[in-house]
């Protein structure tokens, strides 16, 4: 009979969740979780901060990708220069425009003084090949200031060592959280958690891929349309750039994870998602023209595809349990 008894209270403890505790307790169980979280926080800011030159070549990368498909072939650019300083870069088939008259085999344009009618003038003399060295003409990242290295490092640890340390936040937060659940609802956030950090990771690599290298180019050709150059960036705004729009990305990437969670608790089903489609449509370009770091246009519908996406997913599968509570009901009733 003790052992039923013992078997019985076990049950209904786990059914209820954890032990109850005292309120110093919880004060102590989360002053504990606090410090774990800040912790790793720091030691992972620390990792970053020690190896940030290795995450400024990972994060140039996608600049690196969308120069070699945005940049202009070998041998289209005239360079205009005066001894080893470039002062410009002329479209060779608008290098007639320019110079009328002009042979096509041009290769440089180089600005010397000359004497004319007792005066000093500043003239072009075309050459054959250039004295300076071949560069990207894409863009090129610089500091312009004496604390721009420290304020990009800063930022390097501070975006890096947030994604280094979030599965070992979660998992301290976790630990304090968990033993208050029952035992469903335990399953159900784990299953959360494992899935949510999946799509997070799914989203950053989606962004890192192929986004960043399109939206890159586009914000590029952009300028260059409107008649702005663009081959000179500041560093420290191109890593804000780069890990925001990660973040972001990784965010939006976890709108499944929030959709269903309001459809086990009731508050959605599948006819509201899709009854929902068209407002959600206007919905999502809205959210994505805040969220988008750039700001243009093409970024925002190339980010607001995947998540619609996510949202036609997010909908079938609430399909799919609607179907699968109706055959479950059904089969009660038989």
């Amino acid at each position: 009979m003790a052992d039923e008894a013992d078997e019985t209270f076990y049950d209904e403890e786990e059914s209820e969740g954890g032990p109850v505790k005292p309120f110093l307790e919880h004060l102590e169980d989360l002053r504990w979780t606090l410090i774990k979280v800040f912790t790793s926080l720091a030691v992972a800011m620390l990792v970053c901060l020690v190896a940030g030159d290795h995450l400024v070549r990972f994060l140039t990368y996608p600049l690196q990708a969308a120069s070699r498909f945005y940049t202009p072939p070998p041998g289209s650019l005239v360079t205009v220069h005066w001894g080893t300083n470039v002062l410009a870069r002329l479209d060779r088939s608008t290098l007639g425009q320019w110079l009328p008259g002009w042979s096509t085999n041009v290769q440089a344009l180089n600005v010397v003084p000359m004497h004319v009618n007792g005066q000093w003038v500043l003239a072009l003399q075309p050459e054959a090949q250039s004295p300076v060295p071949e560069q990207d003409p894409f863009v090129l990242l610089k500091n312009y200031s004496p604390i721009s290295a420290f304020m990009v490092a800063i930022k390097l640890a501070l975006y890096g060592g947030l994604v280094l340390a979030l599965p070992f936040m979660l998992y301290f937060i976790g630990q304090f959280v968990l033993p208050a659940l029952k035992v469903h609802e335990r399953r159900f956030v784990l299953r959360a958690l494992g899935v949510g950090g999946f799509l997070f990771l799914l989203g950053m690599a989606f962004c890192y891929f192929v986004m960043l290298e399109v939206a890159l180019g586009a914000t590029v050709q952009f300028s260059a349309w409107l008649g702005f150059r663009a081959d000179e960036w500041r560093a420290e705004d191109y890593i804000t750039f780069v890990c925001m729009f990660m973040l972001v990305m990784g965010v939006s990437f976890e709108l499944p994870i929030v959709l269903l969670a309001l459809v086990k608790i009731g508050l959605l089903d599948y006819e509201k998602l899709r009854n929902f489609r068209p407002y959600w449509v206007v919905a999502e370009l809205v959210i994505c023209a805040f969220l988008t770091p750039s700001g243009d246009p093409f970024t925002m519908f190339l980010m607001a595809i995947p998540v619609h996406i996510l949202y036609e997913i997010s909908t079938l599968i609430a399909w799919w349990w609607a179907r699968r509570e109706r055959r479950l009901q059904a089969t009660g009733a038989e």
